[in-house]
């Protein structure tokens, strides 16, 4: 099924010279790039971005709990006082310098940008993908310095909220169409 999905490449690997093999990484895989421009983004465009969805803060939240309780620390923050923590190093994040925004289509595209790209912690990802190639940060080196995870890149998570991320980052009129001569090849 062909879909769309939002990558937005972070700061950390705009200031590392990634951009172009992000970009080339996902072209291989035969997604098709069909809009991108780099922003310095604000606190509001990033707020909508993660906005504070009660449901979100709580999953946050709760996934961090567990993982501290795993490791032996005491936890004195509710799961949704976590959850805000962890949004407000994000929106840091994000606002620290330039991103690079882009929207690809292809078959199936926000599970392949996902399987490429790997997963949230780089330290876990496996070293084919590109956040197990050219990070290595982790949760605990974040905690201790009291800010996001270092991990390149953000990808949506699911179809649904790809359409509404891509609608907050772009215009109708951004997104371009035309036939790469790829989906000749892979699609027909």
């Amino acid at each position: 099924m062909i879909d769309r999905t939002l990558v937005i490449i972070k700061p950390d690997g705009v200031y590392r010279s990634l951009t172009g093999k992000i970009i080339t990484t996902l072209e291989d895989t035969g997604l098709k790039l069909i809009a991108t421009k780099m922003v310095n983004p604000t606190v509001e465009l990033t707020g909508k971005h993660y906005a504070p969805d009660e449901k979100w803060l709580q999953a946050v939240g709760e996934k961090a709990t567990a993982s501290y309780k795993e490791k032996g620390i005491d936890v004195t923050e509710s799961p949704r006082e976590i959850g805000m923590r962890i949004r407000q190093h994000l929106l840091d994040y994000f606002t620290s310098g330039p991103v690079v925004a882009m929207v690809f289509e292809g078959n199936e595209a926000v599970f392949v940008t996902r399987k490429v790209l790997g997963p949230t912690e780089p330290r876990k990802a496996d070293p084919s993908t590109i956040r197990g190639k050219y990070s290595s940060d982790s949760y605990d080196l974040a905690d201790k310095n009291k800010r996001a995870v270092k991990n390149l890149v953000h990808m949506s998570e699911d179809k649904e909220i790809a359409e509404k991320e891509i609608a907050l980052w772009f215009g109708k009129e951004e997104l371009v169409s035309y036939k790469s001569t790829d989906e000749e090849v892979m699609y027909k």
